[in-house]
């Protein structure tokens, strides 16, 4: 290795050392729990994507097999963990947390996204936009050749222009794509209206995806009772279909609604959105009411679906 390129292995292990030490790697548990940091990234990869496999973890963390099935079987041994045959392929094993395993995971991912809240809060705020674009552009570099998913980001602090958009790109689109007339875009509208209001930041959220520094996804909680929340204004778009945008967008959902103390999320659609029903059932969420229904300009059939959490 010539003096150039140890120069730059020594600057990438620096920064890897600094990065390390301010979130507390190297401490015995992570975020003062019992669990290492890989077990608390199975944990929210469980969390993410209920059900998986074994298989899926291992290939979306790049674990070694028999690691992981120590930690499964640690989880398992705990009650966090449950597994039951695929119906798809008898070889596999679905797995899911189970309540004391969504309790568990609760609190982590609430002190993970406190602790990070807390490093971006020591700097002004374009820093914080440097940073975060420096941040992309690693993640770029580094994962070139994986998942197109990757290369997209999550947030729910909403910044100016963001609810425009959305009331926007729903009007635009659902006219393109279903001939929706105006009165869509007006009750896109008032939700948003009424979400900025009546914003309750403990129990209610909203996630922009961005891809590239551009919005591409939305969706909002909004709160129903004590115990109920709605999912409303799920969108992405075209361009940036396919990339599993869509399903993580709902999982960071009910991820939040869980960690706040919902029992049951419920959202009306209609029997045309075919790819937005396709992901609500693959989170577990169950057709409990349909009807005929006039809006929009069209002769429709709504539809209220519901998943107890």
């Amino acid at each position: 290795m010539d003096a150039a390129a140890t120069e730059r292995v020594d600057l990438v292990r620096r920064f890897n050392r600094l990065y390390t030490r301010r979130i507390g790697v190297l401490h015995d548990g992570y975020l003062n729990s019992p669990f290492s940091l890989a077990e608390v990234r199975v944990l929210y990869e469980l969390a993410h994507r209920s059900p998986t496999t074994a298989s899926e973890l291992a290939r979306e963390l790049e674990l070694d097999a028999g690691y992981l099935s120590r930690i499964l079987k640690t989880f398992r041994a705990h009650g966090l963990l449950d597994r039951t045959r695929s119906e798809r392929d008898g070889r596999e094993s679905l797995l899911r947390l189970t309540d004391a395993g969504q309790q568990t995971f609760g609190p982590l991912e609430a002190g993970a996204r406190e602790q990070i809240g807390g490093l971006l809060a020591q700097l002004s705020e374009a820093q914080q936009r440097r940073l975060l674009e420096a941040m992309a552009q690693i993640e770029r570099l580094l994962d070139a050749g994986a998942s197109p998913w990757r290369a997209c980001t999550l947030r729910h602090e909403a910044h100016a222009g963001d609810f425009g958009w959305v009331v926007e790109r729903h009007g635009a689109i659902y006219h393109a794509e279903y001939a929706w007339d105006l009165t869509f875009e007006s009750l896109v509208a008032s939700i948003v209206a009424k979400f900025v209001e009546h914003f309750d930041p403990q129990r209610e959220r909203v996630w922009i995806a961005e891809r590239g520094g551009e919005r591409v996804g939305c969706v909002f909680l909004v709160r129903a009772s004590k115990r109920v929340a709605k999912l409303r204004l799920f969108l992405v778009e075209p361009e940036a279909r396919g990339l599993g945008i869509g399903h993580h967008l709902v999982q960071e959902l009910l991820t939040f609604a869980r960690s706040v103390g919902y029992h049951t999320v419920r959202l009306w659609t209609q029997s045309n959105l075919l790819a937005a029903r396709r992901i609500y059932a693959q989170a577990g969420f169950t057709l409990i009411n349909s009807e005929p229904n006039h809006a929009f300009g069209h002769d429709l059939i709504s539809e209220t679906w519901e998943l107890r959490l």
